[in-house]
């Protein structure tokens, strides 16, 4: 588990093609590796890894072909900036919000415009993803969680402030520009719950009676 707040800007050294899929090589830049053992998991901007090899400088990690199917990886070339986050401690501050590092798809940068300081972005997400996507909801986009602004059917809005654009490779974001997203695990737990009542034939007062031994507010009425 990850928490979305960028730990450091990397860059891939090298892509090795093997036998369908990928072994990866990231120069870590400023991300301290001093904790992090074979086997740990970082996320290479929003895709989680396991790192392998590591050293002072940087890791490994094979990237299966399914992650280069559904990801932006696929795409990378040797110089290519990635955000990096190692995983989530008890004792991490939780600033963004839970993030599994399960990429749902690639979305794409629509618009980027200045307002004062700040940069607001308009983005597409794949057409699936878009029931998953609220207003003042989370989302993951390149490993970074943010807050969504507006959203117009799968295309939404995001606010970017100066430290963000410092430090995570959203500062180079531009339209046309190709990026991993992975929606909220908590609007998809939702969504499971209530389709498993719909398949087993529950009725809504089951449903929202359900809700409501969680602790959630039923409707007026009921």
């Amino acid at each position: 588990m990850f928490t979305g707040i960028i730990q450091a800007m990397g860059e891939i050294e090298a892509m090795e093609p093997r036998a369908g899929d990928v072994r990866l090589r990231v120069a870590c830049g400023e991300l301290d590796l001093g904790t992090v053992s074979a086997g740990d998991s970082i996320a290479v901007s929003g895709v989680c890894l396991t790192a392998l090899d590591i050293d002072g400088e940087g890791f490994s990690a094979d990237v299966s072909s399914e992650t280069l199917r559904r990801t932006t990886l696929g795409g990378l070339a040797p110089g290519a900036s990635v955000n990096l986050e190692k995983s989530l401690l008890p004792t991490t501050p939780l600033g963004g919000h839970f993030v599994s590092g399960h990429v749902d798809g690639v979305g794409e940068v629509l618009e980027c415009v200045e307002d004062a300081r700040s940069v607001r972005m308009r983005l597409a997400a794949p057409a699936e993803l878009a029931r998953y996507i609220a207003v003042k909801g989370s989302v993951c986009v390149d490993g970074v969680s943010l807050t969504v602004n507006e959203v117009d059917g799968a295309r939404f809005g995001v606010n970017i402030i100066p430290h963000t654009l410092e430090h995570t490779t959203l500062g180079g974001f531009a339209p046309g520009r190709r990026f991993n997203i992975e929606v909220d695990l908590i609007a998809r737990y939702l969504e499971r719950l209530f389709s498993a009542d719909a398949t087993a034939g529950a009725g809504a007062a089951s449903r929202h009676g359900r809700l409501a031994g969680h602790g959630f507010p039923g409707r007026a009425g009921s």
